[in-house]
């Protein structure tokens, strides 16, 4: 779990320690306590070493893009890009942080990675224009889209593809100052790069996608926003271990279990 923009950089994390779960701030591997979400460092210091991550967010929604770059629209037998953002929800069940197992349900036979840039809300945002949606911005993180693929094609509606339990890892932190226009995104399964895409070359900008969601739901501070899947999309196995990495953020590192 590894971070390629450190330097004098503070990420923003959520953490369970022996007292309870809370917000920090990383810096050089000490955590500053935050009295809240976008509280003030309450005095209260500790080593990463002595806790555990968990997702940087505590969402009321998690909206996802689908269909956010050309190159995977045509892995997936499309050709035609969309004249605006394609809107799906994952369920709360399905959100877990850094380490935790990605579940391999048994009623699936096609369990696929989608390595993504994450985005967490700020400040409420409803019906705010493209030239201001990212100051509604508190951080960007690494995000899995995992999907059972036999169901997104087999299902009605995407419930069981989409929001299964443990269907979306997020982590390892919130990198608070970064600019999301031209950001490397990469995966990794087993070591193997799967996944090599660049959010310059999303159909839909962060800012845009974030402007288009206010017009219809109205996001509130620690909500989620997924923002779409490079090409590159593929099978996983019991075992797998599976990395997101995004450059100036960070790897997400989740390995696959068999669900219970």
């Amino acid at each position: 779990m590894t971070s390629e923009k450190r330097g004098n950089a503070v990420q923003r994390i959520r953490y369970q320690s022996v007292d309870g779960s809370h917000w920090g701030e990383l810096e050089g591997g000490m955590i500053y306590e935050l009295t809240s979400l976008m509280g003030r460092r309450s005095g209260h210091t500790l080593m990463l070493s002595e806790v555990s991550l968990l997702p940087p967010c505590e969402p009321r929604l998690i909206v996802c893009v689908g269909k956010n770059y050309a190159k995977h629209i045509r892995e997936m037998g499309g050709d035609d890009l969309p004249k605006e953002p394609g809107l799906f929800l994952k369920g709360l069940n399905t959100l877990s942080g850094p380490g935790d197992p990605i579940p391999y349900p048994s009623w699936t036979s096609e369990l696929h990675y989608e390595g993504e840039l994450a985005v967490v809300i700020a400040r409420t945002m409803k019906c705010v224009p493209v030239e201001e949606a990212l100051e509604y911005v508190l951080g960007y993180t690494c995000a899995c889209d995992v999907t059972a693929r036999d169901k997104q094609q087999s299902d009605l509606q995407w419930v069981r593809a989409k929001s299964a339990d443990g269907f979306c890892p997020v982590g390892p932190w919130l990198e608070t100052d970064l600019d999301p226009t031209r950001l490397n995104v990469r995966t990794y399964v087993n070591g193997v790069l799967r996944q090599d895409g660049d959010t310059a070359d999303m159909i839909f900008s962060v800012a845009e996608i974030l402007s288009y969601i206010s017009q219809h739901l109205t996001l509130q501070p620690g909500d989620l926003v997924l923002t779409g899947t490079p090409d590159g999309v593929g099978p996983l196995a019991i075992g797998d271990e599976v990395e997101v990495m995004i450059e100036g953020i960070g790897t997400l590192s989740n390995v696959v279990e068999r669900a219970e």
